[in-house]
């Protein structure tokens, strides 16, 4: 039994879709990172980072428990245990590799900052959160070009990346973008919403931390 260690986040539905995808044995244990948890020193054990979600799987490659903490680090160990949702193949592998890392270096920061400066900034601070939406219009618009090449982010197959990008967007429309603006990105959305699997795994915890739980960055 994995041992799942999350929240109603972006980063922590990435992982709860793919194990809903992989249909792997998981045990969730909330962290309320709105409350402080994730710095308690039984999660910091775990997370040394405080990151949510964390995982420890018992029985790791070589037989023993592994430790991880991270939604990019824990989707590819997944996907790489489960055999599923990343290829096989070198070059279809680093494709998806290199959607996935843009979402965690490039869309999913600025998708938290933005989050956070229009829910806390002073009024004052106006042109950060333009510049955020700005810059979250223009990453949107290379994901959407992305899709007029193929068929899911990371290439012709549903794969980790398009789970490392989907919770993020959910919330997409309260930071200022237009969907019509991005109809290939729209279509895509769609059509991944409709997964039971996602629909599973967007409802983890989703109780516990309400009906804006989706709109909480880790």
């Amino acid at each position: 039994m994995i041992e799942l260690y999350s929240w109603a986040t972006p980063d922590s539905h990435q992982v709860h879709i793919l194990l809903e995808e992989c249909g792997l044995p998981y045990r969730v244990h909330p962290v309320d990172t709105g409350a402080g948890a994730q710095f308690q020193p039984q999660f910091l054990a775990t997370s040394p980072g405080g990151q949510v979600p964390a995982l420890i799987d018992p029985r790791g490659p070589d037989g023993r428990p592994i430790s991880l903490c991270g939604s990019g680090a824990i989707l590819v160990y997944l996907a790489v245990k489960a055999a599923r949702f990343l290829p096989a193949d070198e070059r279809g592998k680093y494709e998806v590799l290199q959607w996935l890392l843009f979402q965690l270096a490039s869309l999913g920061p600025l998708q938290a900052q933005g989050q956070h400066l229009r829910a806390h900034a002073p009024p004052q601070m106006p042109t950060a959160i333009e510049r955020c939406t700005s810059e979250a219009k223009r990453l949107y618009g290379v994901v959407d070009q992305r899709l007029a090449q193929s068929g899911y982010i990371g290439g012709a197959e549903y794969s980790i990346a398009d789970m490392a990008v989907y919770p993020g967007l959910r919330s997409c429309q309260e930071g200022g973008i237009d969907w019509s603006d991005h109809p290939r990105l729209r279509a895509w959305f769609d059509e991944v919403s409709a997964r039971p699997a996602v629909q599973r795994g967007c409802a983890v915890l989703a109780d516990l931390h309400g009906h804006r739980a989706h709109l909480t960055a880790a």
